[in-house]
Parts: structure tokens; C-alpha cells; sequence
């Protein structure tokens, strides 16, 4: 596989770190989870439980190793860096100064291992006046200017209910990574990449920056093309209290569906682009889509040449018959369901490995690894009982 041969130290917690380690465990790397004593990764924690884990947890650490190690002490701290003289990867999300002070920062691992990749994702990244500001997603959102831009019929912002930020960051992250990975086979040389959530959110805002960087003010979401200004780019209540949407706004498509509605006369108000102009239009299609069940209006719209969608919920979603197909749902021997690998590859498709570990399980494996005798690693396990770092 791609990344077989690869090992990353996962330092990271809850969600940006772990999934973008996730996927590098999928594609093949070696993942050895570094978890406090105690109760370990939060994720272990969060969320509805089945078979012995959180759901949560399991869609986030499968596949990985779990080291369990007090970096409060100077037994942990040590196996962490004689660990990292092994590594390829190091992945981290504290708030900026926390790994310094634990001795298993930047200059500390790369005087170790020099061809280290170092990764820490943060809130708001290791410089400007919010460093040290605690934050988890919906504060980085909020401050990114996301959280503006979710009006709820009322004309207030509601919250987001995808993590933006946590999963944005999670990908820049891995994109870093391997072209560090990939720069290294040239070089020799590890680097350090800072990740800031904040960073990582805003870089998703290009098709939504028109008026903000062109007029100076920011978007007014009932007239943006991808914010509820649009006719074609719109969510309509059905008859029995569903949802559907047209999600996509060429011409060709504007004039396909009111051909067959018979109402050409609205063509010119999608001509003229996005805004309020477009209401007239817009009403006219709620009354229409009020007109049918979701079913009848997707049998309705089957085979047209139109961009239509239904709107399912999370558990229809993982039903689909498309994403069935993609193989983004994975059944396992006990029946339990895991989120599948959406990086696909002809040659070397993602192989994730379903086991999930218990706390500490591969302690022994890897201090026996690093060359611990028996003396040591039981000495080693009584350095976990004097507790553990906080996570930010």
C-alpha cells in the first residue's frame, strides 16, 4: 500500500489529528496512538457506545496502536522521544507551547530524529494575538465568519452542524504531510507544518469572497448564488413535509425544468444572476414543490436533465444505494457500521483495518521494540499511575 512502511506518532485528540491519521492508517501507515492514563483519548468517551466503544471512537482510531504514556514523567517523556527516533510522522494538537513545556516539542523531537515530519494543528496556529485562546470548532468557525452565513429563517445564525473547521484542518493537515513526505525523499530534510483551524476555514470561502473582497462588505446570504439567492441553488419543502433541492444553476438547466413547468416567462431572472430579484421565481417554485410527496417528485424528476436532489437524513444517507456503491458505508463481522474511505485509488485501494485498540494494549509490543527490557517495562507501567496532560 501507498503508505506502508510509514509511521506516525498520533498525539492528537478528538477529531482534526485523528482523522487525518485515520486515513494515512487506512492507506497503509503504521498509527501508534499516544494516549494519556486515565481514560485515554476523549473519544473513548463521547457519544453513543456499541460493542465496547463509542461510535466515535471507532470512526476515528481504527487501525491504530495504542501506547499509553504519562509525558509527565521522565519515563514517558523518554519512551516518547526514543519512539520518535523511529517515526516518520509526528502529530500533535495542543495549544501552542503545551508540547515545549511536556519536552516533546518541535526542537527537542527533531534533535532526535532530523527527518521528522512535524505536525501541529491548532485553533488559531503558534503565532498572532489568539494563540493561546482556547477554542474548539464552533468558536473558529464563528470567528471565520461561517457561522454568519448560516441564517435560519428567523435571520439569526443557527449552528453548524458539520465540523468545518476540524475537518478542514484535518485535510490541509494530511495534504502537508505527504508533500513533506514527498519533499523528503529529495532533500533528507523533516520539516514542521502549523496548522491553524481558523486558516483552514477561511480557505474554504473562495465562491463566497465576491462582495466581501470586491465591495469591502460582507455577503448578504439572500442574495448570494450558493447562500439562498438563487432559485436553482435552493431547498423546497414538500407536500408531506420532506425536502428536495435544485442544486445547480447553468442556464441549460434553468431552462429544462421551466420548459417542462411550463413557465419559460422565469428564464430572465436566473439570466440576470443571483439577488432578490430572483424572489418571484423562487415563490413560485415552493408552491410547486408543495404540490407533491418527496417521492413523487423524485419519480417526477427521474431521467431529466436537471440538477435535483432529494434531501436525506444521516441514516438515509448511509443507505443509499450511491453510497453503497462507493463502499462509504463498511459492515463488519458483528454487524457494526463504520464510515469508509472516500480517497479511492485503482491500483492500491485504502485496505482500514476495523480492529480498535484498548487503552495501553501495544505498550509491551513497543517499549520491547525500543529495546525495554522486562525490568523497565514494568517501571514503565507504574509511571502511568500518576496521571496525565490536559488536552488544551
Amino acid at each position: 500500500m501507498k503508505l506502508e512502511g510509514v509511521r506516525v506518532v498520533d498525539l492528537s485528540q478528538f477529531l482534526p489529528g485523528p482523522q487525518l491519521t485515520l486515513i494515512m492508517a487506512d492507506h497503509g501507515a503504521e498509527v501508534i496512538k499516544i494516549e494519556p492514563p486515565g481514560e485515554g483519548e476523549p473519544g473513548r468517551h463521547i457519544g453513543l457506545a456499541e460493542g465496547g466503544h463509542t461510535v466515535f471512537f471507532r470512526n476515528t482510531q481504527r487501525g491504530k496502536k495504542s501506547f499509553c504514556v504519562n509525558l509527565k514523567t521522565d519515563a514517558g517523556r523518554d519512551a516518547l522521544l526514543r519512539l520518535c527516533e523511529t517515526a516518520d510522522v509526528f502529530v500533535e494538537a495542543f495549544r501552542p507551547g503545551v508540547v515545549d513545556r511536556l519536552g516533546v516539542g518541535y526542537a527537542a523531537v527533531a534533535a532526535r530524529n532530523p527527518r521528522i515530519i512535524y505536525c501541529s494543528i491548532s485553533a488559531f496556529g503558534q503565532n498572532g494575538p489568539y494563540r493561546d485562546v482556547p477554542a474548539h470548532d464552533l468558536a473558529t468557525e464563528a470567528l471565520a465568519g461561517i457561522v454568519s452565513l448560516n441564517m435560519g429563517s428567523d435571520g439569526e445564525p443557527v449552528m453548524p452542524h458539520v465540523p468545518v473547521a476540524d475537518i478542514t484542518a484535518s485535510l490541509h493537515a494530511l495534504s502537508g504531510v505527504l508533500m513533506a513526505l514527498y519533499r523528503r525523499e529529495k532533500t533528507g530534510q523533516g520539516d514542521y507544518l502549523d496548522i491553524a483551524m481558523l486558516d483552514s476555514a477561511l480557505a474554504w470561502t473562495p465562491n463566497i469572497t465576491g462582495s466581501t473582497f470586491a465591495l469591502k462588505r460582507p455577503p448578504k446570504p439572500c442574495e448570494e448564488r450558493s447562500l439562498g439567492g438563487a432559485a436553482f441553488y435552493n431547498i423546497y419543502r414538500t407536500r408531506d413535509g420532506r425536502h428536495v433541492v435544485l442544486g445547480a444553476q447553468e442556464l441549460k438547466f434553468v431552462r429544462n425544468l421551466l420548459g417542462e413547468l411550463g413557465r419559460t416567462e422565469f428564464v430572465d431572472l436566473c439570466e440576470r444572476g443571483p439577488g432578490t430579484h430572483q424572489l418571484p421565481l423562487i415563490n413560485y417554485l415552493r408552491e410547486v414543490f408543495a404540490t407533491r410527496t418527496r417521492a413523487e417528485w423524485v419519480d417526477w424528476f427521474r431521467g431529466k436533465d436537471i440538477g435535483f436532489a432529494w434531501v436525506n437524513d444521516l441514516r438515509e444517507a448511509f443507505d443509499d444505494p450511491q453510497v453503497k456503491a462507493r463502499g462509504m458505508r463498511i459492515v463488519d463481522d458483528q454487524g457494526r457500521e463504520h464510515i469508509g474511505a472516500p480517497v479511492k485509488f485503482l491500483r492500491e485501494p485504502a485496505r482500514p483495518r476495523i480492529s480498535l485498540p484498548v487503552l495501553g494494549e501495544h505498550n509491551a509490543e513497543i517499549l520491547q521494540e525500543l529495546g525495554y527490557d522486562e525490568a523497565a517495562i514494568e517501571a514503565f507501567g507504574k509511571s502511568l499511575q500518576t496521571g496525565s496532560p490536559s488536552h488544551r
